[in-house]
């Protein structure tokens, strides 16, 4: 990039470097950073995992996190081939997995100083594989300050230097009682290197009990994305103050007995909700309410079902009232037909859904009111702001949203992949739909970037109706009309409660799910975001029915779907565990997963989830960092860096 001499010298150049001399004060602190990033863009681009839909299932999260979806176990096979057994590779990939609680285990039956020793050495060879993308600069950055020096000795010096002295260092340790720390370090260090970037597609919250423990995890990853998925906007929603989206996510929490996330992880008690809801459902069993079988969940007590049923049948009722008000607030929707208690005759038992009656399988609904069908009364009010308040005061909740906002977003654009959870909506044939989200419509990119604005509104706006409005559109993206999100025409949450005929709980997809398995419209969806070459969306939300023959490789390899299956009540309709995508210097390979068993019994029996590879393209010659993202934004760097470096031989900014 060329610039005239007047254009490097300009005061809005010259204040820019300066604030960059901040942190390269000389020539040979900028010199070394360019150097640096110079041997950084000639190295192999780093491995990119791809995850989707955790659906708060942090146990096998956690392991397919560790695992890096078969990365370590193939680094392990490339290391050890022909020199351990299966089993042998199978017990090194576990200490890697859970250093510390398999050292726990296995330290019980075998000689501790010939199992440091021997594993030491395996874990130094390891790393030194894994680590060989990256430069001594970055791997120094990522080891704790206290074992640098001894691990660079380590992984520098093996096979180079003398045995005796390599030999001896390792000994030192063992006696010195630190090979334990040694290996949860080396341990960390492998799984830290062999991923260089995580996507997280969409949807860490839902039915399962460890959000909150997936997200404490996410906030220290060393480099992420997240593409917000339906459920993520509604928990955002709910942490901005938006009493639809509190109620729905409480909802759903009772529904699948989930409500560590609420009261363990957020700190936010349902005893107000308890309280009210006894008052007003004391006598009524409320079967239809009963919690889902969970199998991460301990067996409820009668006492906890009976509980659980009559909280999530009155905050259903407040559900139904808060959305009508929402859709009946933005008739620019469309959605006034969602608006459903106002239908309800409770002296006939009957609804009226779409023009046409039906039965109601549960008329006891003491909250309703004849005349005001969709406000709250008093006492649902009170409820909802305690609630409201305990959700906005949460300290944790708060801080994993902000989290959400600033390294997520609606889609992203990476390395020439097109990333994103629900779907682009599309008409009948094949278009872009458009949606008229406030006074105007739109469609396609525009659609999705709209939506991103909005949220953030929601969530940072100190103008109570931007706020408002903004959690709105959030709750659209939850469940509105052909969201971006959601991808369906309606969320039949009413209908599934109280009508017994299952016709009227379908939620038909949006047109998108029929035309993404076609080439040339994914061609259109990649053109849209400025996308082309062999640039691939990557897609989640929809499980994969491998069951049924259906495939997740779809349009000719342009669209890839990696739903992850870590929800177990999935996995019976899909007949596998989900699928991630693994893309690094050579290629794209997707990766099937069967089902995860659980940390006991990976430590204790060197049980992994069981993988297959599909390899979806295998490049000739090896991507470099150059080639990427990351190294568009080096090569800038550099070019910024060089400038400083002329401002300094010129005078024109001092050295320190």
């Amino acid at each position: 990039m060329k610039h005239s001499p007047d254009d490097r010298t300009s005061d809005e150049k010259v204040k820019y470097l300066k604030l960059l001399s901040r942190d390269f004060p000389n020539r040979d602190s900028a010199s070394t950073r360019i150097i640096n990033l110079q041997a950084i863009l000639n190295l192999p681009k780093g491995t990119e995992h791809f995850l989707s839909d955790v659906h708060g299932e942090d146990e096998s999260f956690f392991h397919v996190l560790k695992n890096g979806s078969g990365v370590i176990k193939t680094k392990i096979e490339k290391t050890f081939k022909g020199e351990l057994t299966s089993s042998g590779m199978r017990k090194l990939a576990t200490l890697v997995y859970y250093p510390e609680e398999t050292l726990e285990y296995r330290l019980k039956n075998e000689n501790s100083e010939e199992f440091y020793e021997i594993n030491l050495l395996r874990l130094i060879r390891l790393t030194k594989v894994v680590t060989e993308k990256y430069t001594r600069m970055e791997i120094r950055k990522a080891l704790p300050k206290e074992f640098v020096y001894i691990i660079e000795e380590l992984l520098y010096e093996y096979g180079q230097a003398d045995d005796r002295y390599y030999n001896e260092i390792i000994r030192t340790i063992i006696e010195l009682d630190r090979a334990g720390a040694f290996i949860v370090v080396l341990a960390e260090v492998i799984q830290r290197f062999a991923v260089a970037h995580l996507h997280i597609i969409g949807d860490i919250y839902d039915r399962g009990n460890g959000a909150h423990i997936i997200m404490d995890r996410l906030e220290s990853y060393h480099s992420l994305d997240i593409q917000w998925g339906n459920h993520d906007i509604l928990w955002m929603a709910a942490a901005s103050g938006s009493l639809a989206s509190i109620a729905s996510a409480i909802r759903i929490s009772l529904r699948y007995g989930s409500i560590a996330t609420l009261e363990e992880g957020y700190g936010i008690s349902l005893r107000p909700l308890s309280i009210f809801a006894y008052e007003y459902y004391s006598g009524d069993p409320c079967p239809k309410f009963m919690p889902k079988a969970n199998p991460a969940n301990h067996t409820f007590t009668e006492k906890e079902r009976d509980e659980i049923s009559k909280m999530q049948k009155a905050i259903a009722m407040i559900q139904f009232k808060l959305e009508a008000q929402i859709v009946l607030r933005n008739p620019q929707w469309g959605m006034q037909n969602r608006a459903i208690l106002d239908k309800v005759d409770l002296e006939k038992g009957v609804v009226e859904i779409e023009g046409v009656e039906y039965k109601l399988n549960d008329t006891n609904m003491n909250t309703l009111s004849k005349t005001e069908p969709f406000q709250l009364n008093s006492d649902e009010e009170d409820v909802m702001r305690q609630l409201q308040k305990s959700f906005m005061k949460s300290e944790k909740l708060q801080r994993h949203t902000r989290m959400l906002y600033n390294r997520g977003a609606v889609y992203a654009c990476y390395n020439n992949n097109l990333l994103y959870h629900g779907c682009i909506p599309m008409d009948e044939n094949g278009e872009f739909l458009p949606i008229k989200l406030d006074e105007n419509s739109y469609r396609g990119k525009e659609l999705l970037d709209k939506c991103d604005f909005y949220s953030r509104k929601g969530f940072f706006s100190k103008d109570a109706k931007k706020r408002e409005f903004g959690q709105d559109i959030m709750w659209f993206l939850w469940a509105g009309k052909n969201s971006p999100l959601f991808g369906k025409e309606k969320m039949t949450t009413f209908e599934s409660y109280f009508i017994d005929d299952k016709s009227t709980s379908v939620e038909p997809k949006n047109w998108y799910y029929e035309f993404r398995d076609e080439e040339k419209s994914c061609i259109k969806i990649l053109s849209e975001f400025g996308l082309s070459g062999n640039a691939r969306i990557v897609n989640g939300h929809v499980p994969v029915k491998v069951k049924k023959g259906e495939s997740p490789i779809k349009a000719g390899g342009k669209l890839i779907v990696i739903d992850g299956g870590f929800s177990r009540a999935y996995q019976g309709v899909t007949g596998i565990a989900g699928y991630t995508l693994i893309y690094n210097s050579e290629g794209m390979a997707l990766v099937s997963h069967g089902p995860f068993i659980s940390t006991e019994d990976s430590i204790k029996n060197g049980t992994d989830i069981a993988v297959s590879t599909e390899v979806i393209e295998n490049y000739k010659e090896r991507i470099l960092v150059k080639q990427s993202d990351v190294g568009k934004k080096l090569s800038e760097e550099i070019y910024d860096l060089k400038e400083l470096l002329f401002m300094y031989r010129e005078g024109i900014i001092k050295e320190k």
